[in-house]
């Protein structure tokens, strides 16, 4: 969500709701008194009738006009006009579907050269302060909670905008009212490549912030210097989103389109620079590979002879737990006889990862090699980009897949870093909720942060003679966290 750092103008007072005889009438009285009137005339009026009656009633209830979102995004062209400017100041764009409403809020304020320093909403079915629009509000509005009304963090563009024809309003400081129309033009197929946001035309420099709301051509000539100035190249530039050229260093696309949401977002900017500081990872040599991987190789070298036999609970033999515990570095801590696998937790986590990776497979009461397996048992190398390939999970619109990516990520810029803050921030962005609606938790972020800390704390030399201290016993080796760069260097 947009965290504003500048000034902000208190939320306007609402008038809601009528007793229902009424209602009829004082609408037709409210129509005649208001028809033609300016923005600043109603919000005046609006104060001066809360004034009379004592008080306002707040609006409690948000219309849900929103439609579903589409199984695939598109591309959605949009023109968008200033209000009574005159003549017209106007931006043609196309904007990827998925984009939440916050960050077209972003690319608004860039497009239209403003500072983003003052409050902001969307609506559909009815301007920004219609009452039976549906409100789509800035985080500061929200947390005010005076107004009711959809945070624009979850809520994206296709949801606004189906059809040719359809309009979006905007407004962006309540004083200076810079009240936008943005109409959709045409759908548009996605190619791999298309930007999330490009500007393909305009007309006109946009008023400045803090203006007093000048928007006609003779007042505006008083402070800017040149009214007529646009220059589409300079806006398309300054819209290119930093994560774009990642991919070209070599950044895993499935990272780079998830960098790409978030670039509008406060979080953004720190994760698109851990990302280019991994995009040129070192490559181990080959005993490193070899020593790092040798739990790996273990058990894919016992799977090779005849296969791991299993209990018939489907667990690995006690003879057999106890060598594992010998090369297994999670299990140099553990307490306790370490000859059942149900009571030695590292082993049994260890094995059904390699088992989720597909290295290894249950058979007729044995653990067997997979084909893939076959190969990575030959050669340390292969196994190692096995590694990389699979750490990432194809399945990328989960929360499960993007909350690994993103903890990927965190860890490989700073593997001792405390990221459960960043982590469940980067995630709230990207939509993901709660089931009672709340953000995404930092203890969820920790969830995912430790599971890529269990997955790859085997990535280590031999366990240990003696027990680490208690701070170090999570943290990764450096090995690990080049297999990590690999993996999110990879092309998957």
């Amino acid at each position: 969500m947009l965290r504003y750092r500048g000034r902000h103008e208190p939320a306007l007072p609402r008038i809601g709701c009528v007793t229902a005889g009424d209602a009829d009438d004082l609408r037709r009285q409210f129509d005649a008194l208001t028809s033609g009137a300016e923005l600043s005339d109603l919000r005046q009026l609006f104060g001066n009738v809360a004034q009379i009656a004592g008080g306002f009633v707040k609006r409690t209830h948000n219309p849900h006009l929103r439609r579903p979102r589409r199984t695939e995004p598109v591309v959605l062209r949009v023109r968008v006009d200033l209000n009574d400017a005159e003549p017209p100041i106007w931006r043609r764009l196309d904007l990827r579907s998925d984009l939440t409403l916050a960050s077209v809020h972003q690319v608004l304020q860039t497009a239209y050269d403003w500072s983003d320093s003052h409050l902001h909403r969307f609506s559909i079915g009815g301007d920004t302060f219609d009452m039976a629009a549906e409100w789509f509000l800035c985080e500061w509005e929200v947390e005010e909670g005076e107004d009711e009304g959809t945070p624009d963090t979850d809520v994206t563009l296709e949801e606004t905008l189906v059809d040719p024809g359809d309009v979006l309003h905007y407004v962006y400081d309540y004083g200076d009212n810079w009240d936008l129309t943005i109409r959709l033009e045409e759908v548009i197929d996605l190619t791999d490549g298309t930007p999330a946001a490009r500007c393909l035309e305009g007309e006109r420099a946009a008023p400045p912030d803090d203006c007093g709301g000048l928007r006609d051509a003779e007042d505006l000539a008083e402070i800017l210097a040149d009214p007529t100035a646009f220059d589409v190249d300079d806006l398309n530039h300054r819209l290119v989103s930093p994560a774009t050229g990642l991919a070209d260093w070599g950044v895993r696309r499935e990272l780079v389109d998830l960098l790409d949401q978030l670039i509008r977002t406060p979080v953004g900017g720190d994760l698109v620079a851990r990302a280019v500081a991994i995009s040129t990872p070192e490559v181990p040599d080959a005993e490193t590979v070899r020593s790092h991987l040798a739990a790996y190789q273990w058990f894919l070298d016992r799977a090779a002879d005849n296969g791991i036999p299993l209990t018939a609970a489907g667990y690995m033999k006690p003879a057999e737990v106890e060598a594992a515990a010998g090369v297994v570095p999670a299990a140099s801590d553990w307490i306790g006889k370490k000859n059942r696998e149900d009571l030695t937790v590292p082993i049994l986590e260890f094995r059904q990862s390699l088992q989720q990776m597909g290295l290894l497979r249950k058979f007729k009461g044995s653990l067997l090699l997979t084909r893939a397996g076959k190969v990575a048992q030959r050669d340390a190398g292969v196994l190692w980009q096995y590694l990389a390939d699979h750490l990432v999970d194809g399945s990328g619109d989960t929360f499960g897949a993007q909350a690994r990516l993103l903890a990927l990520l965190c860890l490989a810029s700073e593997p001792k870093g405390a990221h459960e803050r960043r982590l469940a921030d980067a995630l709230t962005h990207l939509g993901w909720r709660q089931r009672d609606g709340r953000p995404v938790s930092p203890d969820q972020g920790q969830w995912a942060i430790r599971e890529v800390i269990n997955l790859l704390g085997n990535v280590a030399e031999a366990p240990r003679d003696r027990p680490m201290p208690r701070s170090n016993r999570r943290a990764l080796s450096p090995v690990a966290v080049l297999l990590i760069n690999a993996a999110l260097t990879s092309d998957g």
